[in-house]
């Protein structure tokens, strides 16, 4: 396994692994980007995001999407958008790598804060990141609004 920083030659699989992850969350029309989007919100002047890949005899075969946010009581943070990985590559340690990988860069980039979600019925994930000894707040409501 090889974990690297996303390139723009990733962003075909990048929007696989997306919609991958629509289809498990019971959102499969949901997707809406586009290969042209990520490439601009990715890597234009002023990217809006981030990713790392991780490859297993050269398919990526998992993604973690961050970007920086701000907290008004902590400073500057990193939420983990997305953390993916294939289905038939789950269970194998790659998320385990992958999410330490993007925790590592948070910190080096002097973040005093990781943030992500996770829906309340995905319980490999909780799991998962309880292995982390991760704090899971149920008290807090998501708002929206699309636009």
């Amino acid at each position: 396994m090889n974990i690297r920083k996303g390139t723009e030659g990733d962003i075909k699989a990048l929007l696989a692994l997306i919609q991958e992850l629509a289809v498990f969350e019971k959102e499969p029309d949901a997707v809406v980007v586009t290969e042209e989007e990520l490439l601009a919100d990715g890597f234009g002047p002023n990217p809006l995001y981030g990713f790392f890949v991780a490859e297993v005899e050269g398919e990526i075969v998992a993604i973690s999407i961050y970007y920086y946010r701000y907290s008004t009581w902590k400073g500057k943070c990193l939420y983990l958008e997305d953390l993916i990985v294939t289905e038939p590559h789950r269970g194998r340690g790659i998320g385990k790598a992958l999410f330490q990988t993007t925790l590592d860069k948070a910190k080096a980039d002097g973040c005093r804060k990781m943030n992500w979600q996770v829906l309340d019925w995905n319980t490999p994930a909780i799991e998962f990141y309880k292995d982390f000894n991760a704090g899971l707040d149920g008290e807090w409501i998501n708002g929206y609004i699309d636009l």
